[in-house]
Order: structure tokens, then sequence, then C-alpha cells
């Protein structure tokens, strides 16, 4: 099992227990904490399962903690069961804000080593944006991404391939890191492996398609270069689901 995989399991699996023993934590204290300070501290624990591990977590972890404050810190207590008018609202609020939040979470994380100073790198991300918005053409911002990709990461070629996964090539991780297999591969160390590597593009949870990377020999980007690319195609996901439909190729 790869790190990658190992820290989503393990995240997953905080995100049903952590929300959980919080509100156990809360319990002696629940009829001087206010309902809305208790929702406070559940978010908190929301967040930290999704900065550490994926939107899935994030997403669990927040239904965890709207279930438990719901069970165990509103009345009727030890019951699935809410009646006053303001402890609705504040289980609802609990779990919309815990889901977007924890979808933040997990972007700050993925770009937090592109640091602001690299102009080149944030006027890719965001000239993609702006096509994105410009445009309802999924062709228009699906050439636009393979462009940016072949300039960023010094590639030969580069071409987007949409339907069923064939083969197991070399896959861009969404965290930058690069695995071969089962294996995780140090691109800083032995550059990119060999052969294509793909790059997945999904939108809302759904695999659209995938960028076939094919490096030029001798190159290595770095991390930085590689989140970056891992942004843009999330950028292209998002516009081809939106869309409703595939790029020509």
């Amino acid at each position: 099992m790869s790190s990658h995989s190992l820290r989503n399991r393990l995240a997953l699996a905080a995100a049903l227990v952590a929300p959980l023993l919080v509100a156990l934590a809360l319990v002696p204290f629940r009829t001087d904490l206010s309902n809305a300070n208790a929702a406070l501290i559940l978010v908190v624990v929301v967040v930290a399962v999704a900065a550490f591990g994926s939107r899935i977590a994030g997403a669990v972890a927040a239904l965890s903690a709207a279930a438990w404050f719901d069970f165990f810190l509103t009345p009727p207590y030890q019951q699935f069961t809410i009646n006053g008018d303001d402890d609705i609202g504040t289980a609802v609020l609990l779990l919309a804000v815990g889901l977007l939040v924890s979808q933040l979470a997990v972007r700050v994380r993925r770009l937090q080593v592109i640091t602001v100073t690299d102009a080149g790198h944030l006027a890719r991300i965001h000239g993609t944006a702006e096509l994105a918005q410009a445009t309802t053409s999924a062709d228009a911002v699906a050439a636009h991404v393979r462009d940016e990709l072949a300039e960023l990461l010094q590639l030969r070629g580069c071409r987007f391939e949409y339907g069923t996964l064939l083969g197991r090539p070399p896959r861009l991780e969404q965290d930058g890191s690069v695995s071969v297999g089962r294996r995780r591969w140090d691109v800083e160390r032995d550059g990119w492996p060999e052969g294509e590597i793909e790059l997945r593009v999904s939108g809302q949870g759904h695999y659209l398609g995938r960028f076939m990377l094919d490096p030029a020999p001798g190159t290595a980007p770095d991390l930085q270069a590689r989140l970056v690319a891992v942004t843009l195609a999330d950028q292209a996901g998002a516009t081809l689901d939106t869309a409703g439909r595939t790029p020509a190729g």
C-alpha cells in the first residue's frame, strides 16, 4: 500500500471516529456549553480531518459531526431527533459549514507549497480560471490546459484521453507525487519514469478522463510545478463536468 493510500485510509477512519470521541467528551458540559459553541468545536475536528486526508474524508467527518451533535448534544439526548428549531438550524449549519470548510482545507493543503511569489504559476492558474468562466467550450479549456501542462512540465507532448482506463501507466497523484504501480517514484532524484504518465481528470468525484504526459528526456519538474499541474487538471475537470461533454481529443 502506498503512503498516499494509507494516509487516506487513516483519514477516513479518523473521520468516522474523531467526531464521535469529541462529542462524547462534550457530554459532561452540554448543559453549560451552548450548542453553537459545541458545533464550532466539531467544525474544527472536520477541518483537521480534511487537512490531513481527502475531500471524501472531510465530507464523512462533516456528516459524522452532524450526526453525533444531534445524538449527544441536543435534546432529546441519545436519540437521532431534534425538537428545537434553533438546534435544527445549528445542526444544518454544522453540516453545511463542515462540508464547505473541509473542501477548502483540502485545497489549501494541496496548494500550500505553491508560493505566492511565483508569478508564473499563479498566472497559469488564474488564466485557466478566467478561460473556464469566459467560455462554455470544453474543447477550448482542455486544449488550453494541454498547452499549459506541456510548457509547465517541459513535455514533448500531451494529449487528453477520455473513456475507460487502459493499462497501468505511471501516475501523477493529487498530492504531486508520482507512483509507478504500488511504488512511489522519486522525481527529484530520478526524473520522470519511462513512458507516458497519466494525470487523471475528475468532476464532482466522477472520473472524466486523463491527460497523458510525454516527458522530455532528462527533465524533473519540482513539486511546485507538479502541484500546479494537478490544479490545472482539476480546473479542466470542473469545466468538463459543468459542460456535460468531453473534449475532442
